[in-house]
């Protein structure tokens, strides 16, 4: 969803400088400066995007259609609770969030924004101007620098609110890759994704260097999430792999609804090196690459003290990182096995590791895919037959247009297959064998399977915390909540209190115990819904930050992709007229700044 036919090194200019892994930046090195805008460009800037948006809002307005708008709220849900005391952003800061969620509340410019960048960005000229507007608008309400040391001063204000960050290095696959457009030269994609897997340890390295000086209380309020679908040279690669895994998987019982529930010899496949009727030898090569640098990086975080968590992505992707990331909590989840009682007495107490931090690694759960009742409940039942913790970041997910799309045009291609015609009854993306979409068709089922995933994960954690007081054993169970809606929000502490995790203190306030603290966290998207962040970090009191910001950075040419789907992901996350509330909040905060 970027400019098309951008090469990843295009995306990754800093990348491309080949800085060698030994020479990683510490800590206390000086980040290059930033480049910025001049002042007369930026006057300019703010003009030419004021008058737009005022022309803009008066020609289209906002309509909902038949989308299901997966984080949305609903009407009249939204805003509950107290106004929240943190102190108002600085005037430039909320002018520039207007701006955005005003862009943001137009379906044309929202819609069409990949196109409209791509043409503008080709016309010498007009593409530093587009840059500079997109600096100052999208990249700095939604991105917190370009290199990771820039980041630290957000780092630094979001600990001062007692908020944590979800840290990234937000370079993707660009979907016109992915379908086939735009390929790589093989020294282009060598060198792109293997500096990725560098830029991703450094990422650790800067998170933990952070933490080492701010970290108190129960647990550690920088992780670190990670795509996978980055860190191959071709993303392709994964789609194959995933179709290979789809195809070849025995059917369970109970059936899991595409993209399926992972197995352990899924990556046995890698195991021999050789081509099949699906993976090419690139592929075999590539994938068994990726399995060593994600065990290089996941050594890292363990070393280190930082959680990891593994994004979700399209359906077309999802079994091979899924076989990936179950690899990854097999080996880096394991728990130390409970010692047997003898002949002399119970059994001593199990001690974890000094400085064990479990869960370590953490997938992604996507509430409004069909296969997430049944997949949860399957990765429940297999980390406890085989001892490790099960690590799960719970979203609703924002694909949810994209996959019906891809899935009416693969069910119309599959109708259209004729003896005649072999080549029908096909799609360059779409993988899966059923007939339903992958997606829930209401955001009510989306929204029920969400909720009902967060009382059996809270009531399991409730049993961890008891569980544990008795043996001694680190946590088995961990769980990272993605939301944006009040509702979930707000049922997430009302589910603590309720399973004797958190204590409330009256007025609406509640205090998270410790234990709960190792265990549960909420995040939003940076640069969106702080209204709700701060509403939980003022009502959810604990002793370390309990909410926390999903936080990108990279240059403006490598986070392009992002940032055209972040636009598009809005009418998800903000369906309803969501995006009009933040501008309305916006607006009225820059009344309040202006007089008071």
């Amino acid at each position: 969803m970027s400019l098309a036919r951008t090469t990843r090194l295009a995306r990754c200019p800093r990348l491309a400088t080949n800085r060698p892994p030994s020479l990683a930046r510490p800590f206390s090195a000086a980040a290059p400066p930033r480049t910025r805008s001049s002042g007369h460009a930026r006057r300019l800037v703010a003009a030419g995007l004021l008058s737009s948006t005022v022309a803009g809002v008066s020609l289209y307005a906002y309509k909902n259609g038949s989308v299901v708008y997966a984080d949305a709220e609903k009407v009249g849900q939204e805003g509950k609770g107290s106004v929240s005391q943190v102190p108002l952003p600085p005037l430039s800061e909320l002018v520039r969030t207007y701006v955005v969620y005003t862009l943001c509340s137009v379906p044309f410019i929202v819609d069409w924004s990949p196109t409209i960048l791509a043409t503008l960005m080709a016309i010498p000229g007009v593409k530093q101007i587009t840059e500079a507007v997109v600096r100052v608008t999208f990249f700095d309400q939604f991105v917190g620098g370009d290199q990771a040391e820039d980041v630290i001063p957000v780092l630094e204000r979001l600990r001062a609110e007692n908020k944590g960050a979800l840290f990234v290095y937000s370079v993707e696959v660009d979907e016109s890759e992915a379908s086939g457009a735009g390929k790589l030269s093989s020294s282009e994609t060598s060198s792109a994704h293997k500096q990725i897997v560098q830029e991703n340890l450094h990422c650790i390295d800067v998170a933990a260097d952070f933490e080492d000086r701010h970290a108190s209380g129960p647990g550690k309020g920088t992780w670190v999430a990670i795509k996978l679908s980055a860190m191959v040279p071709d993303s392709d690669s994964m789609r194959r792999l995933s179709k290979f895994l789809v195809d070849n998987r025995p059917r369970g019982n109970p059936y899991v609804p595409f993209p399926g529930c992972p197995q352990p010899s899924d990556l046995d496949v890698l195991a021999s090196g050789t081509a099949n009727e699906t993976l090419t030898a690139a592929d075999v090569a590539a994938l068994r690459e990726l399995r060593e640098d994600l065990a290089v990086i996941c050594e890292r975080a363990q070393a280190r003290g930082i959680r990891i968590a593994v994004d979700a992505e399209h359906s077309w992707y999802q079994p091979a990182i899924d076989a990936f990331t179950l690899d990854m909590m097999r080996k880096f989840n394991k728990l130390p096995k409970p010692q047997k009682s003898s002949w002399f007495g119970s059994p001593k107490p199990v001690e974890a590791p000094s400085g064990a931090l479990q869960p370590l690694i953490y997938n992604t759960y996507q509430g409004y895919l069909r296969r997430t009742p049944e997949y949860l409940a399957e990765s429940i039942a297999a980390a406890r037959a085989e001892g490790y913790a099960l690590g799960v970041k719970l979203v609703r997910g924002a694909y949810h247009p994209h996959e019906m799309e891809i899935h009416r045009a693969a069910s119309a291609s599959r109708a259209a297959l004729t003896e005649s015609s072999p080549r029908s009854g096909t799609h360059d993306l779409s993988i899966s064998p059923d007939n339903m979409p992958p997606v829930w068709l209401t955001k009510d089922e989306t929204d029920t399977c969400y909720e009902s995933s967060v009382r059996l994960l809270i009531s399991l954690v409730r049993e961890d915390v008891e569980a544990c007081k008795r043996t001694g054993s680190p946590p088995s169970i961990g769980a990272m909540f993605g939301t944006h809606n009040w509702g979930s929000a707000n049922l997430i502490v009302d589910e603590l209190v309720k399973q004797g995790l958190a204590k409330d203190e009256g007025d609406g306030k509640v205090s998270i115990s410790d234990e709960a603290m190792q265990r549960v966290s909420v995040a939003q998207l940076y640069g969106m819904s702080d209204e709700l962040t701060n509403h939980l970090v003022e009502r959810a009191r604990a002793s370390a930050p309990f909410v926390l910001k999903y936080l990108p950075y990279g240059n403006l040419a490598e986070v392009m992709p992002y940032l055209s789907r972040r636009a598009i992901e809005n009418k998800s996350v903000l369906g309803n007229g969501g995006a009009a509330l933040e501008r309305k909040r916006a607006a009225s905060a820059i009344w309040a700044r202006l007089f008071g």
